[in-house]
């Protein structure tokens, strides 16, 4: 076996970890001084011109959000005020494919909301499942490339997928949920929707407590099989957005209804899984979920390019009485998602129309391509001439204390943490006979792939006994 290279820096420059971005300790946010995540993010949001890198495929519709219950001890947010009513846009997307690839092959779904506050545009960036394949940043690029083409032949590769899916155990809840039938939606109007990541939440008094979003179709869930999702992708490769425009032009408006769990802030630091990990959830006997309200798709957008094609989604946008988790995935996206946009769109994205929030906008940033509104003198601050100035109190709920050495390193495990529990707990407790029926089959069909070594199909097979004995077995037969 031939020793394997040192991975580098694109300066030539000896990494200082594949997996781990730098932390304040195991648990805390990232750091801006990590010049390698940062590096390998930015290199990756720049790989495709002019469609996203990843979610390139999707659709979506305007509506409306209307808040029913009192979640005023928990939020200032004026958005989830009693009675409050916001307009959003909501796109939905495919995550791995390109622009032209078929809308019901298998993959999650982005599940992209933005939400055009008083206070400014709210952007909540989920998918339709409540976590992902991994849990830090550094892995992302890495994660993505698996799921593309390969270098050589230019051809995706489900080898290539299991390679990365085998070596991250941490995968495992998300893989189980992409080869259910949850990974082939018959449409957009039957997903549900996540935040996925855990938020801060912060109310008048300066109270916290951390979130989760639920969004939970009223149309009820309904998926394909893997062979009605392969025979649609021949017959209708545009099936989701035909679907939704159709039903949306027809009258019949989908809704979700809007739920949060919520953690009072204390009892983070020892529950019994970490609940800052993208690749867990929070049990409902737990955190029961809160119904707070719902939101309805009323209006198709009259030109796709203008108002889904460029619709600019980020995290980072978050107004007062929401504030970031240290939860590293969300973490790397703040600094991700933006700067994305402004390659891919350019630096003044945020005037566009769509992206444009509807409240008065007071920046000192000007110039740059594009750019068709820039503010007048004072073009500085601080200034004694009467230009804009921060209101610091307006946030003074999102500070909170923590400490550490600066390290890079996994997560400081839970008592109950582990990569295999809660997709095994999917497996025994929620899944029915049919449904562990077609994972088995879906399973054994993509690792099936003449691709596959069989080096790989053992690793396959371990990696589905780590999640249950029989499950693994039955994979094991069906591999042969």
């Amino acid at each position: 076996m031939t020793e394997r290279p040192v991975t580098t820096t694109d300066a030539g420059i000896s990494a200082p970890s594949d997996e781990f971005s730098q932390s304040v300790g195991p648990n805390g946010p990232l750091l801006l001084q990590d010049h390698y995540v940062i590096q390998k993010m930015a290199q990756f949001n720049r790989e495709r011109v002019p469609e996203r890198v990843v979610h390139a495929k999707g659709g979506g519709a305007y509506g409306v959000l209307e808040i029913t219950e009192d979640v005023s001890q928990f939020t200032k947010a004026g958005l989830f005020q009693r009675g409050k009513q916001t307009d959003l846009l909501l796109r939905f997307s495919s995550v791995a494919g390109e622009l032209g690839s078929p809308d019901s092959g298998r993959d999650p779904r982005g599940f992209a909301l933005k939400f055009y506050t008083e206070e400014g545009n709210y952007d909540l960036v989920g998918n339709n499942t409540p976590v992902f394949f991994i849990r830090d940043p550094q892995k992302f690029s890495d994660f993505i490339h698996s799921q593309k083409r390969r270098a050589d032949t230019h051809l995706r590769d489900n080898n290539m997928q299991w390679d990365f899916w085998s070596l991250s155990p941490e995968s495992a809840h998300q893989v189980t949920l992409l080869m259910s039938d949850r990974g082939t939606p018959y449409s957009w109007r039957h997903v549900n929707g996540y935040g996925s990541h855990t938020f801060l939440w912060y109310n008048e008094a300066g109270a916290k407590f951390w979130v989760k979003y639920h969004f939970k179709t009223d149309q009820g869930i309904k998926n394909f099989t893997g062979a009605e999702a392969d025979a649609m992708a021949g017959s209708d490769p545009d099936h989701h957005i035909r679907d939704l425009h159709t039903a949306i032009k027809n009258g019949e408006f989908p809704s979700w209804t809007v739920q949060v769990q919520i953690m009072p802030f204390e009892e983070a630091a020892d529950y019994r899984f970490n609940p800052f990990d993208l690749t867990k959830v929070w049990p409902h006997g737990d955190y029961p979920p809160i119904t707070i309200g719902r939101f309805t798709l009323n209006r198709n957008p009259r030109n796709y390019f203008a108002e889904i094609e460029q619709a600019a989604f980020e995290p980072a946008n978050m107004v007062s009485g929401i504030a970031a988790s240290p939860d590293k995935m969300l973490q790397g996206r703040l600094f991700s998602y933006p700067d994305t946009h402004r390659y891919r769109i350019g630096p003044n994205y945020l005037q566009l129309p769509v992206n444009r929030p509807k409240s008065p906008v007071h920046s000192y940033n000007k110039d740059g391509a594009m750019r068709y509104e820039n503010p007048s003198d004072p073009v500085y601050a601080p200034n004694s001439v009467g230009g804009p100035a921060a209101d610091p109190q307006l946030w003074a709920g999102e500070s909170y204390e923590i400490a550490g050495e600066i390290i890079r390193s996994a997560y400081r495990l839970h008592p109950e943490d582990d990569d295999f529990g809660q997709p095994r707990a999917l497996w025994e407790n929620v899944m029915n006979d049919v449904d562990r029926d077609h994972l088995v089959s879906n399973i054994v069909d993509h690792a099936s792939a003449p691709e596959v070594t069989a080096e790989m199909k053992p690793r396959v097979v371990e990696y589905w006994r780590n999640v249950q004995k029989d499950l693994g077995d039955r994979v094991a037969k069906g591999l042969g």
